[in-house]
């Protein structure tokens, strides 16, 4: 079974298609970040550090936006790639952005995104070309996998958001979890958890409307 996710773009052409794969216990993010840093066209990929990423929505919403621009000739950076990683972004500096969001020597999990630029790019092609790329675990791109590694305190941090949610959504290093009290029953324990879902798609909703905005300037 395939680990690289295959998305139509709506609105754009046909023909392009987002393949993204998450990927775990990453073992040469140092490496992967100083081909970025060289220029090296083997790995034009957009690389997104996993603890920075609150949803698919998130994610998807800088990927549709680089992919819309990249259609119309509108790019700020030097490629759709790493058009991607800016769109993450709640203002114009290109160069904070890759530090926010790109990998990092110390990044353990990460993103690796390809936009089907060139008829030559399909999923299988992605997913043979990242497994020689890439020393890690690959895994499905799942919101419910996606939440497990997202550091809420950093993402707060990063859109300026850190008093929402505060009492409530949790950051436990690799993931996010609600400190629930075991001994409680199930429905206080349901409760406590609808409760942290409701609270990160609101921090979601405002980090999405963030991007907007810098759109809009």
């Amino acid at each position: 079974m395939s680990t690289v996710t295959t998305l139509k773009l709506a609105h754009l052409p046909d023909n392009l298609f987002a393949y993204i794969t998450l990927y775990d216990d990453v073992e040469n993010a140092a490496f992967l970040q100083q081909q970025l840093l060289e220029g090296n066209i083997d790995f034009e990929y957009a690389f997104i550090d996993a603890s920075v990423i609150i949803s698919s929505t998130h994610l998807l919403a800088a990927v549709f936006r680089a992919a819309n621009d990249w259609t119309n000739g509108r790019l700020k950076t030097k490629n759709v790639h790493s058009e991607i990683v800016f769109c993450l972004t709640m203002n114009n500096n290109i160069a904070e952005s890759f530090r926010r969001f790109g990998i990092s020597p110390s990044t353990t999990a990460l993103y690796a995104i390809k936009l089907s630029t060139t008829p030559s790019i399909n999923a299988a092609t992605v997913e043979l070309h990242l497994s020689k790329l890439i020393q890690g675990n690959p895994l499905p791109f799942e919101d419910a996998r996606i939440a497990e590694y997202t550091d809420i305190a950093k993402v707060r941090k990063i859109y300026k958001l850190t008093d929402l949610g505060r009492n409530n959504l949790k950051s436990t290093g690799k993931g996010i979890k609600g400190k629930i009290d075991q001994s409680e029953d199930a429905r206080i324990a349901n409760g406590g958890r609808m409760k942290e879902e409701a609270e990160r798609k609101e921090l979601e909703v405002m980090v999405l409307g963030l991007m907007a905005l810098r759109g809009a300037t």
